[in-house]
């Protein structure tokens, strides 16, 4: 119990400095810190064994450190860095759909449903995956399996990756050093990960409820 209560209060206390840790890191590592950050994004989206690094939280606290007086972070050269590690990954992560989707173990069925989705779904699906957690992750697999046309992925990929690193760099920038937030910055971190996790429950709420069996009405009794 002492072990678990000890780690919590690490963790609160990493997350309730986040930006500070992350300019230790940056005065240590110089400008290697560009490619650290660009490492964290691309295996968030291109490696589908990784999908619970935090992009969102990450993303907001760097933005608050940007705006932070003697930032060794500069926000352009960070959202350029982030937004080609988002892409790049994308791609990775959406080839190795479409040649998982070549293998004699898929099922022509289910792989014919899914072209047919991302043919109707396919654009607001990648851009609106970006802003949620494990989404984020398997929309780019699932996009290749389903043999998404390339040039319309990769549009779609990186007009949701502009929207997704500059909303939150920009949230962090503009509201991460307000005080109230400032002094309880694990509060806010917690937020961001519930909200970005609020689309994903709703629709899986959803698909569950619209597969659910309904059950037919009693017939009257006979009088």
């Amino acid at each position: 119990m002492e072990t678990l209560h000890g780690l919590l209060a690490s963790l609160k206390d990493l997350l309730n400095d986040l930006p500070g840790h992350l300019t230790a890191l940056s005065v240590a590592w110089g400008p290697w810190t560009y490619a650290a950050l660009f490492a964290v994004i691309f295996c968030e989206t291109g490696l589908i064994v990784l999908p619970l690094l935090p992009g969102d939280s990450l993303l907001f606290a760097l933005g608050t450190l940007c705006a932070a007086d003697g930032s060794y972070l500069d926000p352009v050269w960070l959202a350029a860095v982030l937004w080609t590690a988002a892409v790049s990954g994308d791609c990775v992560n959406y080839s190795v759909g479409r040649a998982f989707g070549k293998s004699r173990f898929v099922n022509v069925a289910h792989l014919r449903r899914t072209q047919a989705f991302f043919e109707r779904h396919g654009a607001q699906t990648i851009v609106l995956a970006r802003f949620a957690p494990i989404l984020r992750t398997y929309a780019p697999f699932v996009a290749g399996l389903g043999r998404m046309r390339l040039g319309r992925f990769v549009g779609f990929s990186a007009a949701g990756g502009a929207a997704w690193i500059g909303s939150f760099l920009a949230a962090g920038y503009f509201f991460g050093n307000v005080p109230a937030i400032k002094s309880n910055f694990h509060l806010a971190i917690l937020a961001i990960a519930l909200v970005s996790l609020l689309p994903a429950a709703v629709e899986f709420t959803r698909a569950r409820l619209a597969s659910s069996p309904v059950r037919p009405s009693p017939a009257p009794e006979e009088l």
